[in-house]
């Protein structure tokens, strides 16, 4: 059986950019072993399996990085039922928007394995069940940090969101790089999950509850979202450009 594949570049305008994904749809749902094995052979941040459900309207998702299964990922989200709950995607114009579920910080310690890691810049830490989560006092501290990824990976948590308010006139609200280590992504170009962190963060923290917030993703790629939070729904949008189709065979 060969399995239609789209390769997409998430949160772009144009392509290399962004967040690769990997959509595969079939005909009938596929082994957990030979998704990971798809998704290890691309090995790319997520590869995407799409499925028919029962429902017309709806289709199974299921996202992989090459190494684990995932429950949720913002840039290979095409459509309903997941792990992670309904979950849809919409038009805005040229814009693709994500209606996520919240997952806001939880305050606790910086974890003893990331002391010293930013020598005085840490402005607030805390965790999600998938996160461990720093904001930094400046977009230039974000920008410029090389990632410790042993480190990173001895804190146990599947990855890191570290995060800063955007500098100002820059057009960014704010700014975050993602490192997971854990789930086999070391820097992630492109994170549409950590928003349902950063998101509801940053409006409480800069004052903008309900307003649409940019978020610029500082890695080599380069990433843009726009990202509203509303009680506890994320709305996600961004560009997706497709730079190839194929089959897997």
């Amino acid at each position: 059986m060969t399995i239609p594949i789209t390769w997409v570049d998430a949160f772009s305008d144009v392509p290399f950019a962004g967040n690769p994904a990997a959509v595969c749809v079939t005909e009938s749902p596929l082994s957990a072993a030979r998704m990971q094995s798809i998704a290890f052979e691309l090995g790319i941040a997520e590869t995407a399996f799409v499925t028919p459900t029962d429902h017309p309207a709806a289709f199974g998702l299921r996202w992989f990085t090459p190494s684990i299964e995932v429950d949720l990922c913002g840039h290979a989200t095409l459509a309903f039922a997941t792990r992670s709950g309904a979950l849809s995607a919409s038009f805005d114009g040229d814009l693709v928007v994500l209606d996520f579920p919240a997952d806001p910080v939880q305050s606790s310690p910086l974890p003893a394995a990331l002391d010293g890691q930013w020598a005085g810049a840490v402005a607030d830490t805390g965790h999600t069940p998938f996160f461990a989560f720093v904001a930094l006092s400046s977009a230039g501290a974000v920008r410029a940090y090389q990632p410790d990824l042993a480190a990173i990976a001895a804190t146990g948590a599947k990855a890191l969101l570290l995060t800063a308010a955007g500098d100002a006139g820059s057009g960014a609200d704010y700014v975050l790089r993602v490192f997971g280590p854990n789930v086999g992504i070391p820097e992630d170009p492109a994170t549409g999950s950590a928003q349902c962190t950063a998101g509801p963060y940053w409006s409480a923290a800069l004052g903008r509850a309900g307003d649409i917030l940019t978020a610029r993703q500082l890695s080599p790629r380069g990433a843009v979202l726009f990202v509203r939070a509303v009680g506890d729904r994320v709305a996600i949008a961004g560009h997706a450009t497709t730079v190839l189709r194929g089959h897997l065979c």
